[in-house]
C-alpha cells in the first residue's frame, strides 16, 4: 500500500478515484504551504472538468458553545465568488423603488411575504427594511433553516437597502463559527486565478483575525485548509497567512 493510499484510508474513505490519489500525490500532507505555494498548487490538484469552487477553512481556537466566543459576519470579497446572486427585498414605497433601481430581482412587502409563505423561494439573499421585520417573523420558521433570514448584524436589516442589494451583487459572504469551531467559506472559483483568489482570502483572512473575541484563550488562527470542490485539502501555514493578510 502507497503511503498516499495510506492517507486515504486513515482519513476513512476507499472511494476516491484515480485523479483525486493523483492529486494528493502532489500534496505534501507533513508541510504547512504559504499562501502564495496554496494558491500555485491549486491548478495541479484541480481536476474537475466544470470551473470549481474554491474553499477556505479556519479552525479557530474559539467555543462557539459559548455566545460571546461566536465570530460571526459578513466581508464584501474584492472580486466575488463567481456566481450570480439573486436578491429579494422586502421593502415599501421610495425604499422599494431604491432596491428596484439597484438590481433587486425581487421587490415586494406583505405580497412577497405570502409568496414565500406558498413555498417560492427562487433566492439567495434577503434583504428587508427594519419597518418590515414584525412581518417578517411571520415567515421566520421558513427562511431560517434556509440561512435567508435578514440580520442586521449582517448588513441585511437596513433603510439603506441600495447599498445592501450592490453589496450582496457583488459578492457579499457570510462567515459563521461551526459547532466544531470551523468556519468554512467559498472565495471564489478555480478560473479566478491565484491572485484574484489570494486578494478574496487576504480580505476574509483579515475580517476574521481582526473579529477575535477578547474571551478566546489560547491560539486564535489554529489551522487554515485551501481546497477545491473536489480537490484534497492544502494546509496552509497561519503565520504566513497572518502576513499575506497584513496582520504580521
Amino acid at each position: 500500500m502507497s503511503a498516499v493510499e495510506k492517507r486515504v484510508k486513515v482519513a476513512g474513505s476507499g472511494k476516491h478515484g484515480k485523479k483525486y490519489l493523483n492529486a494528493l500525490e502532489k500534496v505534501d500532507a507533513n508541510k504547512k504551504y504559504t499562501v502564495a505555494e496554496a494558491f500555485g498548487l491549486i491548478p495541479e490538484i484541480s481536476f474537475a472538468k466544470f470551473d470549481e469552487a474554491v474553499d477556505v477553512s479556519f479552525n479557530l481556537g474559539v467555543d462557539p458553545k459559548h455566545a460571546d466566543q461566536m465570530v460571526r459576519g459578513a466581508v464584501v470579497l474584492p472580486h466575488g465568488i463567481g456566481k450570480t446572486v439573486r436578491v429579494a427585498v422586502l421593502a415599501k414605497g421610495e425604499k422599494a423603488k431604491e432596491a428596484t433601481a439597484a438590481g433587486a430581482d425581487m421587490v415586494g412587502a406583505e405580497d412577497l411575504i405570502e409568496k414565500i409563505a406558498g413555498g417560492w423561494f427562487e433566492f439567495d439573499k434577503m434583504v428587508a427594511t427594519p419597518d418590515m421585520m414584525v412581518a417578517v417573523s411571520k415567515i421566520g420558521k421558513l427562511l431560517g433553516p434556509k440561512g435567508l433570514m435578514p440580520n442586521p448584524k449582517l448588513g441585511t436589516v437596513t433603510f439603506d437597502v441600495a447599498k445592501a442589494v450592490k453589496e450582496q451583487k457583488l459578492g457579499k459572504v457570510e462567515y459563521r463559527t461551526e459547532k466544531t469551531g470551523i468556519i468554512h467559506v467559498a472565495i471564489g472559483k478555480k478560473s479566478f486565478g491565484a491572485e484574484k483568489l489570494r486578494d478574496n482570502f487576504n480580505t476574509l483572512a483579515s475580517v476574521i483575525v481582526k473579529a477575535k473575541p477578547p474571551t478566546s484563550k489560547g491560539t486564535y488562527l489554529k489551522n487554515i485548509t485551501l481546497s477545491t470542490t473536489m480537490s484534497p485539502g492544502i494546509t496552509v501555514d497561519p503565520m504566513d497567512a497572518l502576513a499575506s493578510a497584513g496582520l504580521a
